[in-house]
């Protein structure tokens, strides 16, 4: 019998001692030993005198295998120290989560990644075993890009990035894809690295825009521009390439940074510019196609990759501010002359109107100067009327070109556009395309025709009243279409008899020309300056007034002279 007889105060120490060490192992993993197996459990002493039982299976292989044997050392979680059996409740997947959680959270703060497998699938996505822990895998995060069938992922093991721990709910969200893009990220740099401008590698068409196409160099993208496909124009990517399509392109740039990489294909091939001079000599003709059209001109493929600008000013000789669609449409085959190459700026100026007759060339060899021409009028404006002629061109009638005696400001009113006209070429100036025309010339001048080609300063000729004025008479010149004004002083030698009113339209009289300029067109009779003519002769041939005649006498012997002449 033992001589230890505790008192009162010994039991109630102890018995508080008990519970205080009970307080601490319940709802922890605590470590026990195997006292027994029987059967499909393991019976397992944790201390305080207390046993507990725990199915084989949750040791896992060691339990199924039959490994486990009496003294073995295990841990276990301790629910509670006592049920209605007087055991100790005790679970190894408990204390296996525990020991994971414990884990897990320095994986956590630590941003490691943890091992593995996905074992069951659940709405919004998967349950994922990390060892003893269930977390959760979300659809979204299983891969970089929407996994149809996860089958093949499922039972391997496999890292996984924890992105959210609550181990109060014991909720635990981990990704897949994180892991995925850090590697692919890697791999990305990795490969930029390895990459070099000017290198030559191939790869897969991967995705079409309408900019470009996206190529696949072996876990990195690559962007090849529409421009850098072909030296021709391409409107489109897809006209060339195929999504899937094994190309081989060349590295033009690669930015360290940002992972970007530009590639090229034409670079593979002859640049179609090198040379290009002597390939399209100034002024000669080549045969190419509209590719695209412009408000400013027209763009014309010569080969492939060599493509040249009929500017809108170069399209046409006579249409002027008209849009080049409606001179050429895309695809049409059109001769063009060579206007200008630039081989560094690598244009190539082109014209149109070039390979046609130029219409004022061809107007001034059909229709000579002083040829008449026939056309409508097309515009009137403050300094002549413009004519629509033969070859689509214009000719100008000049305001001093409509009439040889009015002012062509009062003739022009005469005429309203949709007139049909008959002109005179006077000029053609092909550099400056224009056409000079008069309507006046068609009559002749009548300064120089008929008998006022003979007319001269202080002539005697015959007038005939045209028009009566209060200053004067409107006459016109016998034998010629000239005309002319007699001023009211001119009508007479006397003060008396210079009275327009004394004649009538239609009387004709003899009158001495005063003034007559071919050059200002001016022409000027007077009736007085001949009777004053009259007179001097009169004296000169019958005497003079200081021979004691007067004057009545030497007019009178004259006047007689002259009738019996």
């Amino acid at each position: 019998m033992s001589d230890f007889n505790p008192s009162t105060e010994d039991f109630a120490a102890l018995l508080e001692e008990s519970f205080t060490q009970t307080d601490l192992y319940e709802g922890a993993v605590v470590k026990g030993t195997v006292v027994a197996i029987e059967k499909d459990l393991a019976v397992i002493d944790v201390g305080l005198k207390v046993e507990g039982r725990v199915p084989l299976k949750e040791f896992g292989a060691k339990g199924r295998d039959g490994d486990m044997k009496v003294g073995d050392e295990v841990e276990v979680y301790l629910e509670r120290v006592e049920n209605a059996l007087g055991e100790a409740v005790l679970s190894r997947e408990k204390a296996r989560r525990e020991e994971s959680w414990v884990r897990l959270e320095v994986a956590f703060e630590a941003n490691e990644k943890v091992t593995g497998q996905i074992f069951n699938q659940v709405k919004g996505g998967f349950t994922v075993d990390l060892d003893g822990a269930v977390a959760f895998l979300p659809r979204s995060q299983v891969d970089i890009r929407p996994v149809r069938d996860v089958t093949p992922l499922m039972h391997t093991p496999q890292p996984f990035q924890i992105l959210k721990m609550d181990k109060r709910r014991g909720n635990i969200v981990v990704s897949r894809r994180v892991v995925l893009e850090e590697t692919r990220a890697e791999q990305r740099s990795e490969l930029v690295q390895s990459l070099e401008e000017g290198q030559t590698v191939e790869g897969v068409v991967k995705n079409i825009t309408d900019y470009g196409a996206f190529v696949d160099l072996g876990g990195i993208d690559g962007l090849l521009h529409v421009t850098d496909i072909a030296w021709r124009r391409i409107n489109h990517p897809s006209e060339v390439l195929t999504i899937g399509q094994t190309v081989r392109v060349q590295i033009i740039r690669v930015n360290q940074d940002t992972h970007r990489i530009s590639l090229g294909m034409k670079q593979l091939e002859t640049d179609p510019w090198d040379g290009i001079e002597a390939k399209y000599p100034i002024e000669a003709k080549f045969t190419g196609r509209v590719t695209n059209i412009t408000d400013y001109g027209a763009f014309v493929e010569l080969e492939p990759g060599i493509e040249g600008l009929i500017h809108v000013s170069e399209m046409s000789w006579t249409k002027k501010n008209v849009h080049p669609g409606k001179i050429v449409s895309t695809s049409q085959e059109v001769e063009v002359m060579i206007l200008e190459v630039d081989p560094v700026k690598r244009r190539i100026s082109l014209g149109l109107k070039q390979t046609l007759q130029n219409p004022w060339d061809a107007f001034a060899e059909q229709f000579p100067i002083n040829t008449e021409v026939e056309g409508e009028v097309k515009n009137k404006t403050e300094f002549g009327l413009f004519i629509g002629l033969d070859g689509d061109v214009d000719g100008m009638v000049h305001l001093s070109d409509l009439d040889w005696n009015r002012p062509g400001e009062q003739v022009i009113d005469e005429y309203k556009k949709g007139d049909m006209v008959r002109a005179v070429v006077l000029d053609v100036d092909v550099e400056k395309e224009r056409i000079s025309l008069g309507i006046k010339q068609l009559g002749g001048d009548p300064m120089e025709s008929g008998a006022a080609g003979e007319l001269r300063k202080n002539a005697i000729v015959t007038c005939e009243v045209v028009e009566i004025k209060d200053g004067g008479l409107d006459v016109k010149i016998a034998d010629s279409d000239l005309t002319a004004f007699i001023r009211r002083a001119d009508l007479s030698r006397d003060r008396e008899e210079q009275r327009p009113e004394k004649f009538s339209v239609g009387d004709k009289f003899d009158a001495r020309i005063t003034q007559f300029d071919k050059k200002t067109r001016k022409v000027a009779v007077s009736i007085k300056a001949l009777e004053i003519a009259e007179e001097k002769e009169a004296v000169a041939q019958y005497g003079s007034s200081d021979s004691g005649a007067s004057l009545g006498d030497i007019l009178g012997a004259a006047l007689k002279q002259a009738s019996d002449d």
